[in-house]
């Protein structure tokens, strides 16, 4: 049977890309996102529907994979991301605290759930198979710009790396990996809206095949692959 890759959040750009690359390299490819219409796309993809403001929902969504495939995926890819600006674009305290707990929502608490989902599956999973989490990430993670508009980003990117990194260290006795990815500029600044979906489905899909001396915080630059920056 066919390895299986679960990418929660599949927007046209990298949530794309990525499951093209993953479909070319034999996957089959399950979709969940806000528009997802809970049937197959015309390239084939399984679409499911997904509410990443509720982390209590994020179980189906796994439920609904293992019942059509009896298999879970052994990729899991999270993608999504959530934003709210300032009222007062030089105030990082116009944001409300219940934005602040939504948007956390999803790119935190959300995604920590897809996590403890996947290592669920992956139990179930031969053992070789290899097992991997990716996060979607950029370098707010290391970075703190005086940008009010990033905050809620910024605070759920952070949070969300530290304990991928925790996860990924303490499950590696089990083969398991978690990747915090993030795509450079080749001098290591921000990419921002510059984000390139073909070199997101290259590098994830090589960073589920386990390539030694990739960190959990994987940053990478187009054409290049895994650069390391201080």
């Amino acid at each position: 049977m066919a390895p299986i890759v679960l990418i929660l959040g599949s927007g046209p750009r990298i949530g794309a890309s990525v499951a093209t690359t993953f479909a070319s390299n034999g996957y089959t490819v399950v979709l969940a996102s806000r528009k997802g219409t809970n049937s197959t796309t015309p390239e084939g993809f399984l679409s499911l529907s997904a509410d990443f403001n509720d982390p209590s929902s994020i179980p189906a969504i796994f439920d609904a994979v293992t019942t059509k495939f009896s298999s879970a995926p052994s990729v899991v890819i999270y993608n999504a991301a959530a934003l709210t600006p300032p009222s007062d674009k030089d105030s990082v305290f116009s944001i409300s605290a219940t934005k602040v707990a939504a948007d956390l929502n999803v790119n935190t608490v959300s995604p920590f759930v897809a996590a403890e989902q996947a290592v669920k599956g992956f139990q179930t999973l031969g053992e070789d198979v290899k097992k991997t989490f990716i996060y979607t990430g950029n370098m707010l993670n290391v970075a703190v710009l005086p940008v009010p508009m990033m905050l809620n980003l910024g605070m759920g990117k952070a949070a969300s790396a530290y304990w991928i990194g925790v996860a990924d260290m303490t499950f590696a006795s089990k083969g398991y990996r978690f990747f915090y990815a993030d795509e450079r500029s080749e001098d290591g600044k921000l990419k921002g809206m510059a984000l390139d979906g073909p070199a997101h489905g290259e590098f994830y899909a090589k960073l589920a095949e386990h390539p030694a001396g990739i960190p959990w915080d994987a940053t990478f630059v187009k054409g290049k692959g895994h650069v390391q920056f201080k």
